[in-house]
């Protein structure tokens, strides 16, 4: 008797393991899910290190699945928010006034207390102290179409009548890499991700300069998604400077939080007039 009984224990236990399992599937496959595309300012290993378990706690925080998705490059990257192939997109201030107008990209979201600033970085050995002294030299830059890293700084040697050849290496790890390898006299980034590439290529650059300061970069929806999913996602993407938990996800990205925000934030970059070609160039 006590064996049957036994038995019978097990079994139980076993059929509510495979129901609670069942379940949690189907409850998951329930959860609407929405792709999340990430500007290549880095590999795609890194931006994966970093975005991937934030946006993992953003879809707990919301109960939406969330899938990081990134490109090779930029210009792929541009490409693709074109075809509006991203539910929601993380791209900078001059994607947003292009792909806001062409996709319909709708920002909700940026990144708190940032403005945006262009660094030109040399070899820390150099001997160049200004940047006049970088006429006739080539300067790398991630992307013709890179807001910081590449438009600002371009705009800063041609308000300076500073004649350079530019050279475009597809990241701004890519840029930093050259540049300390002596490939390329300087070039054009941001301060996050020369904060965030590894020591050993920061610690063999310097600042050279930086660039008027601008708003930050987009957090922005395709007009398919439907808004009360948007407004979650936004809700638990504000909720991460609150904790502790949250606060750790977002220190590698050295985000201090997440604040929401409208189109309108982006008109001084539209006042700028920036004609600049998006995508691959023929």
């Amino acid at each position: 008797m006590t064996r049957l009984l036994n038995f019978i224990k097990h079994v139980v236990v076993a059929m509510c393991s495979i129901f609670g399992l069942l379940f949690g599937h189907a409850s998951q496959a329930a959860q609407p899910e929405i792709t999340v595309g990430i500007v290549p300012q880095q590999s795609a290993t890194e931006l994966a290190r970093v975005w991937i378990p934030l946006l993992q706690e953003v879809a707990a925080r919301s109960e939406i699945r969330l899938v990081f998705r990134t490109a090779p490059d930029i210009p792929a990257f541009e490409e693709r928010l074109k075809r509006g192939e991203y539910d929601i997109a993380y791209m900078n201030p001059y994607h947003y006034t292009v792909f806001s107008r062409i996709s319909g990209y709708k920002a909700f979201a940026k990144e708190k207390d940032r403005r945006l600033v262009g660094i030109i970085v040399i070899a820390k050995k150099s001997p160049i102290s200004d940047i006049k002294q970088l006429s006739g030299k080539t300067v790398a830059f991630p992307a013709p179409a890179a807001f910081a890293a590449s438009i600002l700084p371009r705009a800063e040697f041609s308000r300076l009548d500073i004649p350079i050849e530019a050279r475009y290496v597809n990241s701004h790890d890519s840029v930093y890499r050259g540049v300390a390898q002596g490939l390329f006299a300087a070039g054009g980034g941001i301060k996050r991700t020369l904060e965030a590439i590894d020591p050993e290529i920061s610690s063999q650059l310097r600042v050279l300069t930086t660039t008027p300061s601008y708003t930050p970069h987009a957090f922005a929806a395709h007009p398919r998604i439907d808004p009360e999913l948007i407004n979650k996602v936004m809700a638990a993407l504000a909720s991460l400077s609150a904790d502790e938990a949250g606060k750790k996800l977002l220190a590698p990205l050295s985000f201090k939080g997440i604040e929401a925000a409208s189109d309108r934030d982006w008109d001084e970059i539209r006042r700028l007039k920036i004609d600049q070609g998006v995508g691959r160039q023929p």
